[in-house]
């Protein structure tokens, strides 16, 4: 089972409060590299895996998709999207994604953003997803780039007077723990090749890869932003089912 951080109160408060949870998808910094990857999803029925508050699942009913069955592990998550959604269009539940089970055929289009690195059997997981898309569907997810991952001490670090992300054990796959809003938060650690190699063995054809950085445009609002030059945070990637 996965761990469920999300209903730890010094996680949840502390998560509550970030940017992205505060100014939805605006909040997000990666979010517009993202939009540009989504099909049109009027009429679509959407999975969204790992919803969190429900704002790419009110932004795709918004969208005019047909349905949106949202899922996420959190209560905590899921009582607040449910206050927050007025669209009937939208259906939320709980749902570990370590052992989700979907219908086969049952949706036009999936999507995740920042959960699966929280999943220890991303293969299974993606083989679960392409069953249940119908051909010539569209799935477009996000996580923690695995360069940002990998570090056993996972911070900035200071070598002759440049700021650098130091990586080690990149090439040892598997969980990490960091503390990050609360102690003890559990990733999973897979290289790019291992991500990339199971969705093609899973039957999907890779879209668009995406390293994501900062634009031009936010580099010149947020100075600050210029260190995350130094290493990928996220990491973006759409696929089709064939």
């Amino acid at each position: 089972m996965a761990q469920n951080i999300y209903d730890q109160p010094a996680f949840f408060e502390g998560y509550s409060s970030l940017p992205r949870s505060v100014h939805g998808l605006a909040g997000a910094a990666e979010w517009e590299s993202v939009r540009a990857l989504l099909p049109d999803l009027a009429g679509r029925r959407v999975v969204d895996l790992g919803c969190g508050f429900g704002w790419f699942a009110r932004h795709a009913a918004a969208e005019g998709a047909k349905s949106v069955l949202a899922l996420d592990l959190s209560e905590n998550m899921l009582a607040r999207a449910k206050a927050e959604t007025q669209s009937p269009a939208v259906r939320y539940e709980i749902a570990d994604l370590d052992r989700l089970e979907l219908p086969e055929s049952a949706f036009d289009f999936a999507y995740s953003s920042l959960a699966f690195h929280y999943i220890a059997d991303f293969d299974r997981l993606v083989r679960t997803i392409h069953a249940a898309l119908v051909p010539g569907s569209s799935f477009v997810f996000t996580i923690e780039h695995p360069i940002y991952m990998a570090p056993s001490r996972p911070d900035w670090a200071e070598v002759d007077g440049r700021t650098v992300w130091p990586m080690d054990f990149y090439l040892v796959e598997g969980p990490r723990t960091t503390d990050w809003l609360a102690k003890g938060v559990v990733k999973h650690h897979r290289t790019l090749g291992t991500t990339l190699n199971a969705l093609i063995a899973a039957g999907f054809v890779i879209r668009h890869v995406e390293e994501w950085k900062p634009s031009e445009a936010q580099l010149a609002a947020h100075p600050e932003w210029q260190v995350e030059l130094n290493r990928p945070m996220f990491l973006l990637i759409a696929c089709e089912r064939p």
